[in-house]
């Protein structure tokens, strides 16, 4: 006996123009079950494909959201980058936890969270803390699953997408073709690929909150 067909779903995504974003957004656009992918940017990505919609925003003002099933948080830059602290938080927290805000209130029931390892609200380390904030918030906005990603160093092409390449990502990646075998899981780096194919796959049908570490993303 056929199991009926499941309705299909419709997602967002912000921060489809980095690294870990590119790649769930290819994933959603690739999925059956998915019928819309709705996209917030301050820049339209390098991309066509009838099941996208691109909405032009600014992610301290964001309008009210079309209607929802799921959501994936993928803002991310760098205190050099962002030129200060305040600016990288103002990115990293508060654009975040605003479109997991309104990805809510348009009735988004599972969102998924691309964080970082050493993710904790109480760190002495600035980068750690942001990312451990946005953690405990977006736990109390009432989603009945959200997936926090803690990738390790990541591994993928920045400059295709026009971004500086990060110091301590270009270190770790030559230390893991050297002596990667022999590093925890957790510890050697990651493909973006790979934390996003995670992601795609479990937070459809999360239910609880759920962490998954670097080394749970890793490919077997």
């Amino acid at each position: 006996m056929e199991r009926p067909a499941l309705p299909p779903r419709t997602a967002l995504v912000a921060g489809a123009t980095g690294l870990v974003g590119r790649e769930i957004l290819q994933g959603l656009l690739a999925d059956e079950g998915v019928a819309t992918v709705h996209v917030l940017a301050r820049r339209a990505p390098d991309l066509r494909h009838p099941k996208l919609v691109v909405h032009l925003v600014d992610f301290t003002r964001l309008p009210a959201l079309p209607a929802l099933d799921e959501a994936y948080l993928a803002l991310g830059t760098t205190i050099k980058v962002a030129g200060s602290q305040p600016a990288f938080r103002a990115v990293d927290l508060d654009a975040n936890l605003a479109v997991a805000r309104a990805a809510r209130a348009a009735g988004a029931t599972r969102l998924g969270v691309v964080s970082a390892m050493g993710a904790d609200s109480q760190s002495a380390i600035f980068y750690n803390r942001v990312k451990g904030e946005l953690e405990k918030a977006v736990d109390g906005l009432g989603y009945e699953g959200v997936v926090i990603a803690r990738p390790s160093f990541l591994l993928g092409d920045r400059q295709s997408l026009g971004q500086p390449e990060r110091t301590g990502e270009k270190i770790a990646a030559g230390v893991g073709r050297w002596i990667g075998h022999v590093l925890p899981a957790n510890l050697r780096p990651i493909r973006a690929a790979d934390v996003a194919r995670a992601l795609l796959r479990t937070v459809p049908q999360a239910k609880a909150a759920q962490v998954l570490l670097s080394g749970d993303m890793q490919p077997a």
